[in-house]
């Protein structure tokens, strides 16, 4: 496949995990307005199912938390988006060895399985895209979220491993790094930090969450799907094995 231009995606086939809400939902519909053909992969049935009838695409019931079912997902992708991550925060000490290796099998065994059966048909195209859904927490670490900056930590290791494996063959990986991003689980964690601080949701934002953030706003998950889409556009073949911020400035505390 030669290189594409434009973001005119038609014909292109693309699988994006964690589909059925946040960030997730946001690339699927990005690349749906493309003209992808998209796989919509993700556990909760009822959600990818309705998302991906609205745009007519296919939906994959599938549990990551169980990396044999991740084995086929990759098949015939030009265009593979990992997204799909949990996140569980406790202290060290207390924090359950069972969630560690559910979000390690999730975030990081998974993605590699996906990918190991998407590159064989990328590498005989001579096209093909890897985009993690990382975060700036695979830049940076935060007290009692070590399973989940342990995950993102790996797969920027892993996509940097994909790059240079893949650069012969046309294949581009990068990690896209969010801040804390508007999706339902960040905004479940805002409503309890003000209900139990008794102050009001934008302070919990500002004062918590984007302490260490110049920019004062969450990002929104249509602006991770809009970096996604470009990565799969022209002028990109260089860009590959990046670890590409979108954190209001955090990293550069």
């Amino acid at each position: 496949m030669s290189e594409r231009t434009g973001l005119d995606l038609n014909g292109a086939r693309v699988l994006v995990t964690g589909a059925a809400s946040g960030i997730g939902a946001a690339v699927t519909r990005r690349f749906a307005a493309a003209g992808a053909e998209v796989v919509a992969a993700d556990k909760d049935a009822d959600a990818v199912t309705a998302l991906a009838a609205e745009l007519g695409d296919t939906a994959r019931v599938v549990d990551l938390g169980d990396p044999d079912n991740a084995d086929d997902l990759g098949d015939g992708a030009d265009v593979v988006v990992n997204n799909a991550g949990l996140q569980h925060v406790a202290p060290l000490q207390e924090f359950p060895p069972e969630v560690f290796g559910t979000i390690l099998r999730v975030m990081v065994e998974s993605p590699f399985r996906i990918v190991r059966s998407a590159l064989p048909g990328m590498y005989q195209r001579g096209w093909g895209r890897i985009i993690n859904i990382s975060s700036v927490h695979g830049l940076r670490a935060s007290p009692f979220k070590s399973a989940y900056v342990t995950a993102k930590h790996a797969i920027e290791g892993l996509s940097k491993t994909i790059a240079l494996e893949g650069a012969p063959y046309g294949v581009t990986s990068n990690c896209l790094c969010p801040g804390f991003v508007r999706t339902p689980l960040v905004e479940r964690q805002v409503a309890e930090q003000a209900r139990l601080h008794r102050v009001p949701e934008d302070q919990v934002i500002e004062d918590v969450l984007l302490a260490r953030t110049p920019v004062k706003r969450l990002v929104e998950p249509d602006e991770v799907a809009e970096f996604a889409a470009w990565l799969c556009g022209p002028g990109t073949t260089s860009i590959t094995g990046a670890s590409l911020s979108m954190d209001g400035g955090w990293t550069a505390n």
